[in-house]
């Protein structure tokens, strides 16, 4: 893998971390969390979590929002953000151990996060500086697929850190309490 695979990977976690919040009840209403990784998140598991409060948030809401998407839409030979290829899954929990090491380098993400209250999740991605000008242009090209579940991305997922930022983009194609679910083809599929 390569030499910046740990700054790609703190990438995906922070684009999984944003969008799962966007799509909380409190928020888009996508997913049957309410400020989980709010305020209200924090306060409630702080007691038994006191060191690693913020990632015991993200994986409970994680685990929501990866379950609703596979309800809504569910492609065969596909990637979402939720569920990326086994070898990015297999890094991701690898990496875990050391976010969790070093949570307190987190702390001020998190604590951006809780304040989240935002309606357009290109400008709060943008406002986390997790998706620049091409990204928001490349967005601007995706479409809700015919029966408004889905939001396909062009060509095949490449891993790029570009093609993981469209596919957390993707979600801006979804509604205020109507989930579409971004996904890009896999090149084995």
């Amino acid at each position: 893998m390569s030499d910046n695979l740990p700054l790609v990977l703190d990438h995906v976690l922070k684009l999984r971390l944003v969008v799962a919040r966007f799509g909380e009840m409190d928020l888009a209403k996508w997913w049957n969390t309410r400020g989980q990784l709010g305020r209200l998140g924090a306060i409630t598991l702080r007691r038994g979590f006191p060191r690693t409060v913020h990632f015991a948030q993200a994986r409970s809401v994680f685990a929501v929002a990866a379950q609703r998407c596979d309800e809504v839409f569910d492609p065969p030979g596909c990637v979402t953000l939720w569920r990326l290829p086994e070898a990015l899954e297999e890094e991701l929990d690898a990496r875990w151990e050391h976010w969790l090491d070093h949570a307190a380098d987190w702390q001020p993400f998190f604590e951006k996060l809780g304040t989240v209250q935002a309606t357009d999740l290109a400008a709060t991605l943008r406002a986390f500086e997790l998706a620049n000008e091409q990204d928001i242009d490349a967005l601007s090209r995706l479409r809700r697929s015919a029966e408004g579940r889905a939001v396909p991305l062009p060509g095949v997922f490449s891993g790029s850190t570009e093609d993981v930022t469209l596919l957390a983009l993707g979600f801006a194609r979804g509604d205020h309490g109507a989930l579409a679910v971004p996904y890009a083809r896999r090149a084995d599929a």
